[in-house]
């Protein structure tokens, strides 16, 4: 909607270094707070480094900390329009598959609700190569 819109470009951008910087800080809050912001990250890299940098960076982030994972699991559910829509989703799913590892059942949930979610939006032929193999 307008309003959301409008909310997002009012929404001052914080320097990303810092945000950055945060999601690796060992104050959980820190580390939170920068999780519920991926968009605002996303956002202020653009499509492409969201792609190569920010995904493959919370792919090895390896947070022990359930509620910054299950943050995590819920931003991913909604991030296609940050890494350039459908046809790139697919890398989307290797943080997804990894949180469906996770001992915390509500993590694992999210992220297969998540990866549901990005599924149900991706092309067919991209269903066969990227989506039905993580399944399997």
């Amino acid at each position: 909607t307008c309003g959301n819109l409008m909310a997002m470009v009012d929404e001052p951008l914080y320097p990303i270094a810092i945000l950055i910087d945060e999601l690796k800080n060992e104050d959980i809050q820190l580390r939170l707070n920068s999780i519920r912001r991926l968009s605002t990250i996303a956002r202020a890299l653009g499509e492409e480094r969201t792609r190569k940098e920010l995904i493959p960076f919370l792919s090895e982030n390896n947070d022990d900390d359930d509620e910054v994972l299950l943050a995590m699991a819920e931003e991913l559910g909604v991030f296609i329009p940050y890494v350039g829509g459908a046809e790139h989703a697919h890398v989307l799913l290797p943080p997804l598959e990894t949180l469906c590892t996770v001992e915390e059942t509500c993590v694992r949930d999210k992220a297969v609700e998540s990866l549901c979610r990005i599924g149900s939006q991706m092309k067919e032929s991209d269903l066969v190569d990227w989506f039905i193999p993580l399944v399997k």
